[in-house]
């Protein structure tokens, strides 16, 4: 079997081709963010903005691993997740600097004065600004990347990680402000509010953009011209309501939190029903190549549970070592992916021409995959998840290798 580049099918992409849009793209946010932070040291003391810096940094990590939690069955491509926390934590960051201080200085300042100029800027200026720049890189993913684009989710995945670069860069202003006037307990007060009580402010707030955006994505229709508008429309209304509650004391902030609190659980519970919806494609589309070889109904049952595929990838692993896991795991996306392709197709969103050539790549990589980890006669394994049952790949001992076209 010819060589196949697991990563470029699995991302749709000619192999071999390195993708110069999002190298220029990089860049681009790499520099803006770097003349941020210019911006910031230039602006404050050298002891607080290293504090500031390091403390915005800090609870990151942790953060984009939470928000990869929600797409585990369908991971994006981790360029596509980069190029997005580089937007928000470059460009978007840098943009909105300049024009919320421009806007400040000749807009609200002079016409409201400087308190008054202020509460202007924060609850009118400010969200429709940020939102706007966190929403242009969304908006670039539905024009240039609509495909890998496949539900609810994966607009919310998005979006959550745009907004986490936003509000890491941003918060390095805050801490470093908080530590230059207030010293260490103003720092404490500051980092609990913006990193423990409400991390997810911004992502919340975009994840209506996002939501918006893969609404469009997946539908056809007058709606979906609208969709991102109103999502982009709804992230600036959340964040206008989440800066103004500062204005109405702890009363204020209490209501407007726990609103998002519960918004925080919708989203949730999109992701939950997503989930289950992708279980069902699976099982809906996958059993129609079983005369390829490719798939048998213990495979789908596998397929259809986190725990089993990290199961399938450790039962791979026992019995053909690192080099079978890896290929267990690229056997489990490409049919993942063959489900969403069908379900792209039926809703009438993918033309014949994509549609074929898109699924005829992943169903070589689920070949080229299989024969990697294949039970052999001499390999009489039963995997852990089909203890007691028939080996996910027919009976123990008895495979054969599938049909190579």
């Amino acid at each position: 079997m010819a060589s196949v580049d697991p990563k470029a099918v699995l991302e749709g992409r000619t192999p071999g081709r390195v993708p110069i849009g999002l190298i220029i793209g990089l860049a681009l946010s790499s520099a803006c963010a770097l003349v941020a932070l210019i911006l910031y040291a230039a602006n404050g003391q050298s002891a607080g903005f290293v504090v500031g810096l390091i403390m915005a940094v800090l609870p990151v990590p942790l953060l984009v691993s939470l928000v990869q939690l929600l797409d585990r069955l369908e991971p994006e491509p981790w360029h596509d997740l980069l190029f997005a926390f580089m937007w928000g934590a470059g460009v978007a960051v840098l943009g909105a600097l300049i024009l919320n201080t421009l806007g400040y200085e000749y807009l609200t300042q002079p016409k409201f004065g400087s308190e008054q100029g202020h509460w202007v800027t924060a609850v009118v200026g400010a969200p429709v600004i940020e939102e706007s720049f966190k929403g242009a890189v969304l908006f670039g993913f539905l024009w240039f990347r609509r495909d890998e684009i496949d539900g609810l989710t994966d607009g919310i995945v998005y979006a959550c990680m745009v907004a986490l670069g936003f509000a890491m860069m941003e918060n390095v202003a805050y801490y470093m402000r908080a530590f230059n006037s207030g010293g260490a307990h103003q720092l404490e007060l500051v980092f609990i509010l913006r990193s423990v009580l409400a991390p997810f402010g911004h992502p919340l707030f975009t994840s209506m953009t996002g939501l918006g955006v893969a609404y469009a994505a997946m539908n056809r229709g007058a709606g979906r011209l609208f969709a991102p508008l109103a999502g982009l429309l709804c992230a600036m209304g959340l964040h206008a309501a989440w800066n103004a509650s500062t204005s109405y004391g702890m009363r204020g902030l209490l209501v407007v939190y726990v609103f998002d609190l519960c918004i925080l659980a919708g989203l949730i519970g999109i992701v939950v029903w997503e989930r289950k919806r992708l279980v069902q494609l699976i099982g809906d589309y996958l059993p129609q190549y079983s005369h390829l070889g490719l798939v048998t109904p213990q495979d789908v049952y596998m397929l259809g549970g986190m725990s089993r595929r990290r199961q399938a990838r450790a039962w791979a692993r026992r019995i053909g070592g690192t080099r079978a896991s890896r290929a267990m795991a690229d056997y489990q996306l490409a049919a993942t992916e063959v489900a969403l392709v069908h379900e792209r197709y039926r809703r009438g969103i993918a033309n014949q021409a994509w549609f074929e050539q898109r699924r005829n790549s992943l169903l070589g990589l689920m070949g080229f995959a299989r024969a990697q980890f294949v039970v052999r006669p001499s390999q009489p394994v039963v995997p852990p998840w089909t203890a007691g049952g028939p080996s996910v790949f027919g009976p123990a001992g008895s495979y054969e290798t599938p049909p190579r076209s």
